[in-house]
């Protein structure tokens, strides 16, 4: 079964590794696709860079699409993930830890960073891969528009959608500014900026 569900050939037996080691292909696959690009994925470089057979690699993803349809579904749970609010947390609390995560040192590398361009390029010439990351980028906004509603109540629904879909605009900024060099004032700056789109009155 793919990451994203569908079944692509039989399971392996019962108790194998399989989600390791699937998990495993699909971080070579995103390797590959930052360093390379969509041309450097197929079956055989992701098998060289997971240190596989190429027929493993095959098994698990259904060819060179069915990898990048895994990749495009990591990133967006990934992109969720980064919103998610950890239980406890006050909701003011959580949308600030929110929106630093996402301004974390890992994310504004030259490789993540890279790796994010190739897959909206791909977003641009493939009307699957568009659905897929149309529909992650959706889930993130709704799923960052909820914490902001959660700490301002008062405000109506098409007011914190608006300010969720701004917020996701500057760190998109942050991220594509980052391949010219971090600067880390300005990046708290862009946060700052950020919290207070959600936070204002």
């Amino acid at each position: 079964m793919r990451l994203d569900g569908a079944v692509t050939k039989s399971e392996p037996a019962e108790g194998s590794d399989r989600p390791d080691r699937q998990q495993q292909i699909l971080d070579a696959v995103l390797a590959v696709l930052a360093r390379d690009g969509i041309a450097g994925v197929s079956v055989r470089a992701v098998a060289k860079e997971a240190g596989v057979a190429s027929g493993l690699a095959g098994y698990y993803f259904d060819g060179k699409a069915g990898m990048v349809e895994s990749a495009l579904h990591r990133i967006g749970e990934q992109d969720v993930q980064l919103v998610a609010a950890r239980p406890g947390t006050d909701p003011e609390t959580a949308v600030r830890q929110a929106l630093t995560r996402v301004a974390s040192p890992r994310f504004l590398t030259t490789e993540y960073v890279t790796l994010r361009l190739q897959l909206w390029a791909l977003a641009r010439v493939d009307p699957a891969f568009a659905e897929i990351n149309s529909a992650a980028h959706d889930r993130y906004r709704d799923a960052l528009a909820a914490l902001i509603a959660a700490a301002r109540p008062e405000l109506s629904q098409s007011e914190v959608s608006r300010r969720a879909t701004d917020i996701a605009l500057i760190q998109n900024g942050i991220w594509l500014t980052s391949l010219l060099g971090v600067d880390r004032d300005a990046v708290s700056r862009a946060v700052s900026r950020c919290e207070e789109l959600a936070l204002g009155s």
